[in-house]
């Protein structure tokens, strides 16, 4: 009952804001820039020393949030290049050395608690600069042929000590923190990949359940019984993840507005606002959650484009919330109608239909026959009614399946909302 209670937020909420942002928003070409273009961490110092977010306005950043209908947040305290966003101390490479010198992370996470988010924080299990994490495969130092000489010295018992720290410092120093996003183990990756034993996972997890006991924990510590939620990435999921009992896991997808994490001055795969709106819908009627991600730039603004989407999320949330917020997948015995997507709201006893693919006047609505109360849009809460089984034949709508469903008449023209969606309020 209580580990049940501990996600009670989380799957009502549904909907959150990722933040990566470091100095890789410098040189603007992915989150991931120093090792893929191995980059030696003494010529990326260049970045270190000129991070100078002038712009940064972590209310704006949280208003942007809220009025997206996002409800909670998760930022990169540090990603992999080893820069902190907080004034750690355990490191001379943080935000508060640098021209701005100011605790980023303590300033958004004041931000968005005053707007009553939720409070996650991201750390990077690999670091790219600390002197102890041996090379490997990902390492920026990869194709240095003497490996086995660099690793010489290296300790990554001394690194556990600093990670250990560092998650210490930010589940201490920060208030509650509502859920923690470690990234990423990879044992399997090169002779010398990574995972839970470099990183000595159950005790790291004791130690976090000790300092923040309601806290929620991602499953990308090589360790599954730790796991709270299931982070897939980049990916549209057509079944929900399941527990080894077969029950739908509590997961979230984790997406980008366009193809990387961090500001990318010049990516142009950008999701148009349809593909964003279906995204938070598709992960819902599967029973998961949607973490969309924004990567701030090196002045701390938000990309423009960025900035469309999350508007284009306002617009839709405004009148379509009642369709996330508490909903989950529909029970088995309402198979969805072509181009169109259930959720499921068990408290209110109601489906709402998404219409992904407008359709010319009549859907059918299967398993639903003589067990609707009523029906409306819920963007300008406007009946939608059920056809008449005298309509029915005169119009040819007779199926061998009719016994079970029902039809309803829409209207010839969309509605002027991007994916329309119908409440359907079921009899007990």
């Amino acid at each position: 009952m209580e580990k049940r209670r501990k996600f009670d937020w989380y799957v009502h909420d549904r909907f959150g804001m990722f933040i990566h942002w470091g100095i890789y928003s410098l040189p603007a070409r992915h989150e991931w820039v120093q090792r893929y273009e191995y980059i030696p961490c003494e010529e990326y110092l260049k970045y270190f020393e000129h991070f100078n977010p002038v712009d940064f306005n972590p209310n704006e950043w949280a208003r942007l949030a809220v009025e997206a209908g996002m409800k909670y947040l998760v930022i990169t305290t540090k990603h992999h290049d080893g820069f902190c966003l907080w004034d750690s101390q355990y490191t001379d490479y943080k935000v508060t050395n640098t021209p701005f010198g100011r605790d980023a992370l303590r300033e958004v996470v004041d931000a968005f608690r005053a707007q009553n988010i939720h409070i996650g924080l991201y750390y990077s299990l690999l670091d790219w600069h600390h002197p102890d994490f041996t090379v490997d495969d990902i390492h920026v130092l990869k194709l240095k042929e003497n490996r086995d000489e660099l690793n010489q010295g290296r300790d990554m018992a001394r690194y556990r000590e600093y990670m250990f720290n560092q998650v210490r410092e930010i589940l201490t120093n920060y208030g509650k923190i509502d859920l923690l996003f470690f990234d990423f183990s990879y044992p399997h990756i090169g002779r010398d990949g990574k995972g839970r034993k470099d990183w000595d996972s159950p005790a790291l997890v004791q130690m976090v359940r000790q300092l923040q006991p309601d806290i929620l924990i991602n499953d990308r510590l090589d360790y599954p019984d730790s796991a709270d939620i299931i982070t897939p990435e980049q990916v549209m999921l057509s079944e929900p993840p399941r527990k080894t009992d077969g029950s739908i896991a509590v997961w979230e997808g984790c997406h980008t507005f366009s193809g990387s994490w961090g500001y990318y001055r010049d990516e142009t795969t950008w999701k148009t606002s349809a593909q964003c709106i279906e995204l938070l819908i598709n992960n819902v009627c599967l029973g998961g959650n949607l973490l969309m991600n924004v990567g701030p730039s090196a002045k701390g603004n938000f990309d423009p484009r960025a900035v469309s989407r999350l508007q284009s999320f306002a617009a839709w949330m405004k009148a379509n919330h009642d369709s996330i917020y508490g909903c989950t997948m529909a029970p088995a015995e309402f198979p969805e109608p072509r181009d169109c997507r259930y959720t499921w709201n068990p408290e209110k006893h109601r489906l709402y239909l998404h219409i992904m693919n407008w359709p010319f006047e009549y859907i059918r609505l299967v398993g639903l026959k003589n067990r609707i109360k009523y029906m409306q849009f819920l963007h300008d809460a406007s009946e939608i009614r059920e056809i008449s089984q005298a309509i029915r034949e005169h119009n040819n709508l007779m199926t061998p399946t009719d016994e079970h469903s029902a039809i309803i008449k829409l209207p010839v023209i969309k509605p002027p909302v991007e994916i329309p969606v119908i409440e359907i309020f079921l009899k007990e």
